[in-house]
């Protein structure tokens, strides 16, 4: 059976991610061990017994969620013979994508955590409190996000931050400027136009601190070649050069996520230059990739791996 990996983003936290797992094996034990100890503090403690204010501090959650799917990885590899290798793809949404590397060899897990600590923290630092802002365009094509970005662009800076499925499209930028672009949507007849509650405008240009941050830190650790091709959030296509990946991870900080076009590409016929993929599994918390498939090619496998009993039966599942 062909399938891939693909680990969520921020937003899929919660309190008690990944004990279970922690509890029912050894291996999952041990990453939340060695996040624990690459960034000299009990990460795993917050995560399973902290307060939902400081798990959702970007600094905690991106490394925690890191943690929480490289757990599920190790599980599945050790516990029951899953290995990444046996999917054809790997895919990460957002910090996800961090995740991904670090299933696939990539980076190792305790660089990882580091790596993803640095990025949580410039991201935040970024901009000022309250001067930035993102908003949901529900119901909205690409050419509606654009064109709502189009009329607001004389307020100040708004982008496609992500293009997360059909009809869900997020926008960021300059706090007037989003809620101009969400009027703007609204006027031109879009099912609806919502402020999120976020604490920063992450995915644009607003964010160009936190990519230089990142350019000074990613060339700090080694990158190796990932045993599975990374479909990545910049390119939406296949990627293994760890030069290359570098370098998108940069230009992630402030460019689109294009997870619609990703999905769409590793589910579109190989004939077609696709990746021929009908099945998907979400190693860690929730099952909000999961849902997205739906929304953007029907009829397509989606399991979420976020508990002993889920494991067994994919595991059961990929080897028939």
């Amino acid at each position: 059976m062909s399938f891939a990996f693909i680990f969520p983003g921020q937003g899929s936290q919660f309190i008690g991610m990944g004990q279970a797992l922690a509890e029912a094996f050894p291996s999952a034990r041990a990453v939340f061990e060695e996040v624990d100890s690459a960034l000299d503090q009990k990460l795993s403690d917050l995560m399973w017994s902290g307060t939902p204010e400081d798990l959702t501090l970007t600094e905690n959650t991106q490394p925690a969620l890191m943690a929480c799917s490289l757990a599920a990885m190790r599980a599945l590899d050790a516990e029951f013979g899953v290995k990444v290798t046996d999917a054809a793809f790997v895919a990460g949404h957002s910090l996800g994508e961090y995740s991904a590397l670090a299933a696939a060899a990539s980076i190792s897990i305790s660089d990882t955590a580091k790596l993803l600590r640095i990025r949580g923290k410039a991201m935040q630092e970024a901009v000022p409190v309250g001067a930035g802002a993102m908003a949901a365009l529900l119901g909205a094509s690409i050419e509606d996000a654009e064109a709502a970005c189009a009329a607001a662009s004389g307020v100040g800076i708004v982008q496609i931050a992500n293009d997360n499925a059909t009809g869900q499209i997020v926008l960021s930028g300059e706090k007037a400027a989003v809620e101009a672009a969400a009027q703007a949507a609204r006027d031109a007849g879009v099912k609806k136009a919502m402020m999120l509650n976020v604490s920063a405008p992450f995915h644009c240009d607003m964010m160009k601190h936190a990519a230089n941050a990142m350019e000074v830190a990613l060339a700090k650790y080694a990158m190796l070649p990932p045993l599975v091709p990374v479909v990545n959030n910049i390119q939406a296509r296949p990627v293994t050069d760890p030069d290359d990946l570098r370098l998108d991870l940069v230009k992630q900080v402030t460019g689109r996520v294009r997870w619609r076009e990703t999905i769409e590409w590793m589910a579109s016929p190989s004939e077609e230059g696709g990746g021929n993929i009908d099945t998907f599994a979400e190693p860690g918390c929730g099952k909000v990739l999961t849902v997205m498939l739906r929304r953007i090619v029907k009829g397509l496998n989606g399991n979420q791996l976020d508990t002993p009993e889920a494991l067994e039966a994919f595991a059961t599942l990929i080897k028939g």
